[in-house]
């Protein structure tokens, strides 16, 4: 397949872009700088700016471009650029789709977990309700967007939730971990949706060729607690775990940001993915640590 990625250059983008080459696809990147490579096309969100001839040319499109939720605090700029990044991104390839001739037969477009709002005690499959907050508000105008694409274009939004990576919310965990200084934040019994690198490209990949639409639960296959998640970082890396950080502290220091991103509870399952077939290469969260500390 022919596959134009807004976002190839993130860290989801550059796993995604690596899986799709590895099995013989060809992918086209849309970035904001001038092109360097004849696979590369400048494209301008905020300007609503695309060659529209891509999407005449593209198989499949997949959506991963927005303001990073691991960037703290959120100030209320940021959290008009969170919304505006993905909004624009994502009107702008809508739009680009329906002026062209033989549109895109997919698009995948990234979504988050957040949609559900703060959840504790629920099993929340893809036909659970939207929930209430910002990232709440965020996610359902973003999925909204994305489904202006044109009738005969299959719409995919993956709802994922912290992704183990290099980057991401594991940026600021990982030297943190190999310091000894993880614990318990806000006493930890809340459930934070995980997921490998590796198994979230997979996912898109697979979504690619599969039949469903709508919303998918990108999340690993076993739900964790937050002492669950960090606990399997401190012990992929040998060190000590236990340090809490109580939740007074994390509202006080990061308020909206500390509460959506990191006291949430949000139990999500990936109901569909496993329904379609979708295999998970890591289980369990500490599969997940171990992939990550082994690789860096």
């Amino acid at each position: 397949m022919q596959v134009l990625i807004a976002g190839a250059s993130g860290m989801i983008g550059s796993e995604l872009t690596a899986q799709l080459e590895a099995a013989g696809h060809d992918v086209l990147r849309l970035v904001r700088r001038e092109p360097a490579t004849s696979t590369e096309f400048h494209w301008s969100p905020s300007g609503r700016i695309v060659d529209v001839a891509l999407m005449d040319r593209a198989d499949a499109v997949v959506n991963l471009s927005g303001a990073s939720l691991s960037r703290l605090p959120w100030t209320k700029s940021y959290e008009r650029k969170i919304l505006s990044s993905r909004l624009d991104a994502t009107h702008t390839l809508t739009d680009a789709m329906r002026m062209a001739k033989n549109p895109p037969a997919v698009f995948v477009s990234g979504s988050a977990v957040g949609f559900y709002g703060d959840r504790p005690g629920q099993k929340l499959t893809e036909a659970a309700i939207k929930g209430t907050g910002f990232l709440s508000d965020v996610v359902e105008a973003w999925e909204t967007a994305a489904h202006l694409a044109p009738v005969k274009t299959r719409v995919v939004t993956i709802r994922t939730g912290v992704v183990i990576g290099r980057g991401g919310a594991m940026k600021p965990l990982l030297p943190l971990g190999r310091l000894g200084l993880l614990g318990p934040i806000g006493g930890g019994g809340q459930h934070w949706p995980w997921v490998s690198l590796h198994d979230e490209a997979a996912a898109t990949v697979h979504l690619l060729t599969s039949k469903l639409t709508g919303p998918v639960n990108v999340v690993g296959p076993t739900p964790a607690t937050a002492d669950a998640v960090l606990r399997a970082l401190a012990h992929a890396l040998h060190r000590p775990y236990g340090i809490p950080l109580p939740e007074k502290v994390v509202e006080l220091a990061l308020q909206n940001a500390g509460h959506e991103l990191l006291l949430s509870s949000q139990k999500v399952v990936p109901q569909k993915l496993t329904d379609d077939g979708f295999v998970f290469q890591d289980v369990t969260v500490q599969e997940a640590m171990n992939r990550l500390v082994a690789h860096r």
